[in-house]
C-alpha cells in the first residue's frame, strides 16, 4: 500500500472525518547518483558550517532567516503553534465550480482517504454529493511547514485533492508577452485557416496513448552501455521544409492532418461518411509524427502501443502482416482479374 504522507481531519460544516494523504502521481524519470569521474566513489551533500568547515548532524541544524539585520531562527513546534488547527485539519470554506479555476493555479494531486471502516460512509457521501452538485472544495491547510490553497474534487470513487498556487504565487504574463502582436496582425483567412487546422488535428483524450519516450531512450541507452553496446540513436526524421508564409503553413499543414486521419480511418471521419474506404497510407514511417504512428498502430491492431517508444512502434508497424498484406495489394498487376466467387462461377440461383 502506498506510504501516507499527511494524517488529520477533512472537515465540511460540522462534519469530521479522519482522512489520510497520498501520492496521486510518482515520478517514473531516471535518476543519477553523482560519482567521481573514473571512480566508484560516490559523490555525496554534507551540511557544513561555512565559518569552520565542520560537518553538523541534522539535530545541529536550525532554520532561520534575517530580519531587518537580525537572525531569526525557529523552531517545528513554534511554526506548528502558529496554526494548530489548520495543521491537522483539510477545512472546506467554500464549493465552486471546477471550470472556474485556471488550470495554472494546479500544483500537484493527492489522493484523500478514510482513516478507516467506520469513517467510510461520510467519506461516500460527500464525494457523491459533490459529483452530484458538480462543485469542488476549496480548502486550506498546513502541509509540510507550508501554507496551501486547495481544492478537493471527485474521481470515480475517491476524493482527490490539489494545492494551489495563490494568486500572487502566479506570474503576469504581461512580463514574458513583450513580443506578441495584437489581434491586428493577422486578418480573418488566417484566424479561419487557424481553426481549420485545429479541427484537423481534434482528436479524443486518450492518457494511454502518451508515453514517455525520453526515459524509455535513456533507459535503453544504460542498458546498452551496461552490456557493451554502442548506443543506438533514434531515426532521423526528416527536415521540417520552411513554413514560408503563415497562410500557407496553416493551408498546408490543415492538409497534412486530413490526410493522416483519412488514411487511418474509414469512419465517419473519412470523406463519403462512414462506408468511405480505408486508403493505405505508403509513406516511410520514419517520417510520420507521434500521433500518426500511433493511428497507424490502432489500424493494424497492435497491442500495447500505448506503452511503446518511437523506436518500437516503427518496428512493430513495420513488422506487422497487415503492412504486408498492403503492400501484396499495391503490388497486384492492375489488369489482374479479381477471383471470382463460388456463386459467381457457379451462375447462382435465379
Amino acid at each position: 500500500m502506498p506510504h501516507k504522507i499527511w494524517a488529520g481531519s477533512l472537515k465540511f460544516g460540522l462534519v469530521t472525518i479522519p482522512v489520510g494523504l497520498y501520492g496521486a502521481t510518482e515520478d517514473h524519470g531516471i535518476h543519477f547518483n553523482q560519482y567521481e569521474r573514473g571512480t566508484h566513489d560516490r559523490v555525496r551533500y554534507r551540511r557544513i558550517n561555512e565559518r569552520t568547515g565542520r560537518e553538523l548532524d541534522g539535530d545541529e541544524v536550525v532554520r532561520g532567516r534575517e530580519v531587518d539585520g537580525t537572525l531569526v531562527t525557529v523552531e517545528q513546534w513554534e511554526l506548528d503553534e502558529v496554526a494548530p488547527e489548520r495543521s491537522r485539519t483539510i477545512e472546506i470554506e467554500e464549493f465552486v465550480a471546477l471550470s472556474e479555476i485556471d488550470p495554472v493555479h494546479f500544483q500537484k494531486a493527492y489522493w484523500v482517504a478514510p482513516d478507516d471502516r467506520r469513517n467510510a460512509r461520510g467519506y461516500s457521501l460527500l464525494r457523491r454529493a459533490m459529483a452530484e452538485t458538480q462543485r469542488v472544495g476549496i480548502a486550506s491547510f498546513v502541509f509540510r511547514g507550508k501554507g496551501y490553497l486547495s481544492a478537493l474534487r471527485p474521481e470515480n470513487d475517491a476524493l482527490v485533492l490539489h494545492t494551489l498556487f495563490f494568486p500572487d504565487e502566479i506570474r503576469d504574463p504581461a512580463y514574458v508577452l513583450e513580443h506578441a502582436p495584437g489581434d491586428d496582425s493577422y486578418d480573418s483567412r488566417e484566424l479561419r485557416m487557424a481553426g481549420d487546422l485545429i479541427r484537423a488535428m481534434s482528436a479524443p483524450w486518450r492518457p494511454d496513448e502518451h508515453v514517455d519516450t525520453h526515459t524509455a531512450r535513456v533507459e535503453r541507452l544504460l542498458a546498452d552501455k551496461a552490456a557493451g553496446r554502442a548506443p543506438r540513436g533514434e531515426p532521423k526524421r526528416p527536415a521540417s521544409p520552411e513554413p514560408g508564409e503563415l497562410a500557407d503553413a496553416l493551408r498546408r499543414s490543415a492538409e497534412r492532418a486530413r490526410a493522416a486521419r483519412g488514411s487511418s480511418t474509414g469512419d465517419s471521419d473519412a470523406p463519403g461518411g462512414s462506408g468511405a474506404t480505408t486508403v493505405p497510407d505508403s509513406r516511410p514511417v520514419s517520417t510520420l509524427s507521434r500521433e500518426e504512428l500511433r493511428r497507424r498502430a490502432r489500424e493494424l491492431g497492435i497491442r500495447g502501443r500505448s506503452k511503446l517508444s518511437r523506436a518500437q512502434l516503427e518496428r512493430a508497424i513495420t513488422e506487422s502482416p497487415g503492412v504486408h498484406r498492403n503492400r501484396r495489394a499495391e503490388n497486384e498487376p492492375t489488369g489482374k482479374k479479381p477471383r471470382r466467387s463460388p456463386r459467381d462461377q457457379g451462375g447462382g440461383s435465379s
